[in-house]
């Protein structure tokens, strides 16, 4: 792979460049940020990890536009904001990312490369990105992410390895997240599963871990290297990511062969089918609503979501 582009040189950020340098994935990383110091620095950071773990991966800082040429590109930036919220956390961040999002859709537009957005709220700011920007492969991270972390919490309490569980959590990255329990499988059978258990953990698990070290970062890093493999047709698999599905934009399971996405969602029961549409609902609203604000030209933070 010849480069990668990361946008943003907070926590994600920085979690993802290190991800990429350590597994050696791409010739070229470009890393921009809302200040060249701030990019100049997280660049020669990852020169001494390079260095010191001999990673093929030469970093190197510069502007937005100098990432036409990458194959992708990783948007982690966050406006600076405080989010005072106890539900909906994840949307609270609407108004303050936009601009920031905007302000990349103007400087990537026509952008044919692979654009992974990881800032909240990503199926909401993920779809703005889109169709701002005029490019053609743009996914959110986040539903791989809850169905990753689904997945482990299963195994934990069922004792198996995490390989052995298939299932998907789909719909928002978000409060309004769809366990697809009916399609869940424990080594190919169908097992009761400990559905409030399961969702308590996925709806806390974020909150514990930033109030204790101050923000998620591996596992965003870690999923978005994940897809990063299957939309650069490294590996081939699912994901399930934020992207158009019927009108909407919302995280479904992808199968990527070769990099090509084909939209795989499982059958779902009538409580989830419900879910599903009052995600996909709501999601819209919230779009709406985030397309009638003014444009504004405040900068963007380099802090990740």
């Amino acid at each position: 792979m010849d480069a990668v582009g990361v946008v943003g040189a907070g926590a994600v950020g920085q979690a993802v460049a290190a991800t990429l340098c350590t597994a050696g994935f791409v010739r070229r990383l470009m890393i921009a940020s809302r200040t060249p110091e701030q990019a100049s620095a997280l660049a020669a950071d990852i020169d001494d990890m390079r260095q010191a773990t001999v990673s093929p991966v030469h970093p190197c800082a510069g502007r937005v536009a100098d990432l036409a040429d990458c194959q992708a590109v990783v948007i982690a930036v966050r406006a600076s904001f405080a989010n005072t919220r106890s539900t909906d956390i994840r949307m609270g961040g609407a108004v303050a990312n936009a601009p920031a999002i905007g302000q990349l859709a103007a400087a990537l537009h026509g952008y044919t490369g692979t654009v992974l957005v990881v800032t909240n709220p990503v199926d909401v700011l993920s779809r703005l990105f889109a169709e701002l920007s005029g490019c053609e492969r743009v996914f959110g991270i986040g539903s791989n992410l809850d169905s990753a972390r689904y997945r482990a919490a299963l195994a934990r309490h069922l004792h198996v390895p995490t390989a052995a569980v298939s299932g998907h959590v789909i719909g928002e990255h978000g409060d309004a997240a769809v366990l697809c329990a009916s399609a869940t499988t424990v080594n190919d059978q169908r097992v009761p599963l400990p559905l409030q258990q399961l969702r308590d953990e996925l709806a806390t698990r974020a909150g514990r871990i930033s109030a204790s070290i101050g923000r998620t970062r591996s596992g965003p890093a870690g999923v978005v290297f994940s897809a990063l493999r299957k939309t650069l047709a490294v590996d081939d698999g699912i994901e399930e990511l934020s992207a158009p599905y019927e009108g909407g934009w919302l995280g479904i399971p992808l199968r990527f062969t070769r990099g090509e996405p084909v939209a795989c969602l499982p059958s779902l029961d009538a409580a989830e089918q419900r879910q599903f549409t009052a995600a996909d609902t709501k999601l819209r609203t919230a779009y709406q609503a985030v397309r009638s604000l003014p444009e504004s030209g405040s900068p963007y933070s380099e802090r990740a979501s």
